[in-house]
């Protein structure tokens, strides 16, 4: 998110309340949140960050800012991806002036009152593990992927991108520790790359899309595991290699917006094959998981560029949720 573009939102929108801001991105990507936060807080509003990918943040000075440190009001941190604690398991953290206690009160309106106490205790554990050896964990995972971008910059094709991409704008900082790799200039989609590391090689990592990979490298690693890796994409890229003439090329598309998600999503709609979807605007999402984010949401139109990298990452193997018809072959639109 740059910060022209957050000023402008608010400018456009003076009743909103509040601005969601993932730190980081699953990329590890972040927005200059310090300054977001300064600009939300004059307009009255408040900041909320989901921090699913952010909780190694708050223990290492060497990390982008942790939400907290930048002055949001509310982070959701998943403690179970990048800290240590069993899945499922994440800490809502507030500061004033929202009410903690009216916090805690919505959500027992929302969540079970049959608590797992085996999650609660490893966030407990992981908690404490954190405080006392957080700062070394985190040094041994930024070492380790810095390692790997180098080695697999070397080997020609590949791209792991890192700090380098920092531009004091969309790109104010970078997470070390998330070892991301475009894979496109070897004429292959990430999801397949992740395909062959898993299938021939046993090596399971985080996920690949259309261009990308992504591997998160944790402190539990060893270095002869990141060089499996680095191997890997070595004989992947010398046995597959091929011209990228071809390959969906749009790393993010703008959405066309026609009404609001909600109102979209539950107004009268017609089921259309999605190979003739082209020109209708969507009464449900699609979306490639993980990451999760949507090619195309309710009340969205899908463009012909939406349809190519829709049918592109089906084709490619992506796993694809959101619609009620699970082999996508057909989507809800709007009547």
């Amino acid at each position: 998110m740059s910060v022209a573009d957050v000023e402008k939102a608010i400018a456009a929108h003076p009743s909103a309340k509040a601005i969601l801001v993932n730190n980081p991105t699953y990329y590890g990507i972040c927005s200059d949140l310090k300054r977001i936060v300064e600009i939300a807080h004059k307009a009255g509003m408040l900041v909320l960050a989901d921090e699913a990918h952010g909780t190694h943040f708050y223990f290492h000075e060497d990390l982008p800012i942790s939400a907290m440190a930048a002055g949001c009001d509310m982070a959701a941190a998943s403690i179970h991806k990048t800290g240590g604690s069993l899945t499922q398991s994440s800490i809502l953290l507030t500061r004033r002036p929202v009410n903690p206690d009216y916090v805690r009160q919505v959500i027992t309106l929302t969540q079970s009152t049959s608590a797992s106490y085996l999650l609660l205790s490893s966030l407990d554990i992981a908690r404490k593990n954190l405080f006392f050896k957080g700062r070394a964990m985190y040094q041994k995972t930024m070492d380790f992927a810095d390692y790997a971008r180098e080695e697999i910059n070397a080997l020609g094709g590949y791209y792991a991108f890192g700090p380098e991409l920092v531009d004091g704008d969309t790109v104010f900082a970078f997470d070390r520790t998330k070892l991301s790799v475009h894979t496109r200039d070897i004429g292959l989609a990430g999801i397949e790359v992740y395909d062959y590391l898993r299938d021939d090689y046993g090596i399971q990592i985080e996920f690949g899309d259309i261009g990308n990979l992504l591997a998160i490298i944790s402190c539990g690693d060893r270095m002869m595991d990141i060089e499996r890796l680095i191997s890997a994409l070595e004989e992947i890229k010398r046995q597959r290699e091929k011209s990228p003439i071809g390959l969906f090329d749009h790393e993010y598309i703008d959405p066309v917006i026609v009404m609001p998600p909600q109102e979209a999503f539950y107004a009268k709609k017609r089921r259309v094959a999605m190979k003739e979807s082209t020109g209708l605007v969507a009464g449900e999402f699609v979306m490639s998981y993980p990451p999760g984010i949507p090619i195309v949401a309710p009340g969205e139109r899908i463009t012909a560029d939406v349809l190519a990298h829709i049918l592109f990452a089906k084709e490619k193997g992506c796993f694809m949720t959101g619609t009620e018809d699970m082999n996508l072959d057909y989507i809800n639109v709007l009547a």
